[in-house]
């Protein structure tokens, strides 16, 4: 019901803007058109749900890195349901004041030429519109969370990039009637695709078993341990968060030149964009870099080596080989470490593979690159949350 609501939102317009254009702007702009595709379209239509889930997904990267650097908000978070309720409204804050910014800086920025008026108080009501449909957003998200399957803003992201298949799929249709790409470019685009979600779905599912032994106890008359069990660590722990991350931080310099003229927005557009070719290799470099920052940064935070070492010797388990205490727990971070560089490096390389094709064949397609990580990552973690629903249950579904 709440996908419905944000798919409603992003196709009413904003009132009193030009959206052709907007349309213009997104076309020749390749920031503007990643920003369009995770909106679903609503940016370039300028609707009220144009600023999306991206104040709230920058809110929660400048938290969790705050969270790293200050011991206050670290014990905050470590302080159970209270502390997380103080964490989340922090970050709705956050949420709330970069949606203030990001409003004013397109509306007088990027859509300034596109209002039918320079009246203050016109102006006024745009920004105070986008604000808050960007709150309402964030308040789908947590509500997709809270009753629905998977992470909210992850949904709403996932959401609005299969809302742009259709239209790319036209669009590529045209281009091949027309004679402008050939019927091979777009066979090796699905191809490529198909081979990036087999990729993808492998480095997801992917999971190392550490065995554990638990040593026997003998507790009066009775003997208690003595059993096996494994760690299971996944060679993408943190899933599919680093690179809509990634994608969110990438998109900040436009954000920024918006408030610093012409000059600035030509210089993001030559070195930060896919509209040159040094540009290109700059963007995609860089995503690739803030990739693999994410995966061990989100690692770090949800998989926590310490107490998982602490809870292991307080029950009596070690694991084979390898004596309790800190040297297991360097142990573990050191596999740890390995496989979320293998998983990160892994992602990264899929992410360019759909990226050089529809660069250097001019396809447009928005399912390619970090979009198709994100559908299949989102795909696969809904699919997860489903079959644990499905067992709680006691249905076969998608276990037979």
């Amino acid at each position: 019901m709440m996908v419905v609501v944000f798919r409603i939102g992003t196709t009413i317009p904003v009132p009193g803007i030009d959206t052709s254009i907007i349309k213009q702007m997104v076309e020749g702009n390749n920031l503007l058109s990643l920003y369009n595709m995770f909106t679903g379209g609503a940016f370039s239509n300028f609707t009220l749900f144009a600023l999306g889930i991206g104040p709230y997904i920058t809110a929660s990267i400048i938290i969790q890195l705050l969270t790293v650097g200050f011991e206050s908000l670290k014990e905050l978070q470590k302080s159970g349901e209270e502390g997380k309720k103080k964490m989340d409204k922090y970050t709705r804050c956050t949420a709330l004041a970069l949606a203030f910014v990001q409003a004013i800086g397109i509306t007088l920025g990027i859509v300034r030429s596109a209002l039918k008026s320079d009246n203050v108080f016109f102006i006024t009501t745009v920004i105070i519109t986008l604000v808050s449909a960007s709150m309402m957003v964030m308040w789908i998200g947590d509500r997709i969370t809270e009753k629905g399957l998977g992470n909210g803003s992850s949904v709403i992201i996932f959401v609005g990039i299969i809302s742009r298949i259709p239209i790319d799929g036209i669009a590529i249709a045209n281009q091949i009637k027309s004679g402008a790409t050939p019927i091979w470019a777009a066979i090796l685009l699905v191809v490529v695709i198909l081979l990036t979600i087999l990729g993808v779905t492998f480095i997801q599912e992917a999971t190392r078993k550490i065995p554990v032994q638990y040593a026997k106890r003998v507790v009066g008359r009775k003997m208690y341990g003595g059993q096996s069990s494994h760690i299971p660590m996944k060679v993408n722990q943190s899933g599919v968060m680093p690179i809509i991350f990634a994608s969110s931080i990438l998109a900040m310099p436009q954000t920024i030149a918006m408030f610093m003229g012409t000059d600035a927005q030509q210089f993001v557009q030559q070195w930060l964009s896919g509209a040159t070719e040094q540009g290109f290799w700059i963007y995609r470099s860089i995503e690739i870099l803030l990739i693999i920052f994410f995966s061990y940064f989100y690692t770090t935070i949800s998989f926590n080596v310490e107490d998982i070492t602490k809870n292991m010797k307080n029950g009596g388990g070690f694991i084979p080989g390898i004596r309790p205490g800190k040297p297991t727990e360097d142990y573990l971070s050191r596999i740890l470490s390995r496989l979320t560089l293998a998983g990160a490096a892994f992602l990264g390389v899929i992410a360019m593979i759909p990226a050089l094709i529809t660069h250097y064949l001019s396809l447009p397609m928005s399912l390619a690159g970090t979009s198709l990580l994100i559908v299949v990552g989102v795909a696969l973690e809904l699919k997860r949350q489903l079959e644990s629903n499905l067992v709680m249950r006691n249905y076969q579904g998608f276990l037979k």
